[in-house]
């Protein structure tokens, strides 16, 4: 498999050295306009894109890959706005295109646990839910993509809670988010349920980037001969 890497921060350095650990060849490495403008045609030359790089640019990144006519991996987070129309053009163009706001296998499970958990739980009032999520300082974007994916799950299978907010929350239908920012930290999430009786979490902790740079591999792989848009839930429900 040959990949192209867009986007060289922390994410793709971690996925660059993984896929050559596992002996596929990295094509191309895309960071800024300048690559862009002296590497297209290299790019066409790769199976697939991997695409983590910032929200302002992510959009522009994966229509450039759908140009060049290659799957794309994308896991940057913080540019929800224009994710409704990148899906449509992906489904529209006939590309192929695999999102996820976290690719670790782990928190993939846990967003299944949480589903789960807010639909059962929905059925007891007396819950109050919290979600805190917690990330290196470099991170731009509060709360996470991933602490956003939660919030989003619980709120539709959740009877009481409407809306997610990134301060605290002033009436039953908000769900709170705490966002912190702290060194050294790849990534820690939770989802609090809180009653006069007792309580109940579910947690995912990450202790490098390694897992997801793995489930960003996997991804790719899985995606190889496909078209159409994808995510975590496809792959993990695929033997099924």
């Amino acid at each position: 498999m040959k990949i192209a890497i867009i986007g060289h921060g922390r994410m793709g350095c971690e996925i660059e050295e993984l896929a050559r650990d596992h002996g596929y060849e990295v094509t191309v490495v895309i960071d800024n306009e300048d690559d862009w403008n002296s590497q297209f045609e290299q790019l066409r030359n790769a199976d697939v894109a991997m695409e983590f790089s910032m929200p302002e640019t992510a959009f522009r990144n994966i229509t450039r890959c759908f140009d060049a006519g290659i799957a794309v991996v994308s896991g940057t987070t913080g540019w929800s706005d224009k994710f409704d129309e990148i899906k449509d053009s992906c489904i529209r163009g006939g590309h192929a295109l695999f999102y996820a706001s976290n690719f670790s296998p782990g928190m993939n499970i846990m967003f299944e646990l949480n589903k789960k958990l807010a639909k059962l739980l929905g059925r007891y009032p007396g819950y109050n839910i919290l979600i805190e999520e917690i990330h290196h300082a470099g991170k731009i974007d509060a709360p996470s993509g991933t602490a956003i994916t939660l919030a989003k799950d619980i709120i539709h299978y959740h009877p009481v809670k409407k809306i997610w907010v990134n301060k605290p929350a002033k009436s039953p239908d908000q769900l709170e988010i705490i966002s912190l920012r702290r060194n050294q930290v790849p990534g820690m999430h939770f989802v609090k349920y809180d009653s006069p009786a007792d309580s109940l979490e579910i947690r995912h902790t990450a202790h490098s980037r390694q897992g997801f740079a793995l489930g960003a591999l996997m991804a790719a792989e899985w995606l190889a001969g496909k078209k159409g848009f994808f995510s975590m839930s496809d792959l993990l429900y695929d033997n099924e």
